[in-house]
């Protein structure tokens, strides 16, 4: 299984993002993806995630309300879009994989088997 994830960049407080993951190896019908972030000095924290079916998302306190997770199954690709963003959104985003999960969306980054390389988002004020 292999993740690529991309679309981070620099943008300013208050923009917004898009980021995507494209699995290969898992459908997405077989696993459940979660985002996410390692701020420098930081350690590595759940942003989000979207469950097997999709029928589950579970999203972090710090960015409820500004961030949503979907998937194109066509695409095999999980995204992440994210808006209003603050200065402390400022980090390396990555995507992950849990294969074996069924019916929640893990928050536990060991839940997660199969990461990708991350993808940084900089955002300025």
């Amino acid at each position: 299984v292999q993740l690529q994830a991309s679309g981070g960049g620099l943008v300013q407080a208050g923009g917004s993002l898009r980021l995507s993951c494209l699995v290969s190896g898992r459908t997405l019908s077989a696993c459940a993806v979660g985002w996410f972030r390692q701020a420098p000095g930081k350690e590595r924290e759940f942003v989000g995630g979207i469950s097997t079916t999709g029928e589950y998302k579970h999203y972090a306190d710090p960015v409820q309300g500004r961030i949503t997770i979907f998937r194109d199954i066509d695409r095999n690709t999980v995204y992440l879009q994210m808006n209003s963003l603050k200065t402390e959104d400022t980090a390396v985003y990555y995507c992950a994989v849990d294969p074996s999960t069924v019916g929640y969306v893990p928050r536990r980054v060991a839940a997660y088997i199969y990461w990708g390389k991350g993808t940084l988002v900089t955002v300025s004020s």
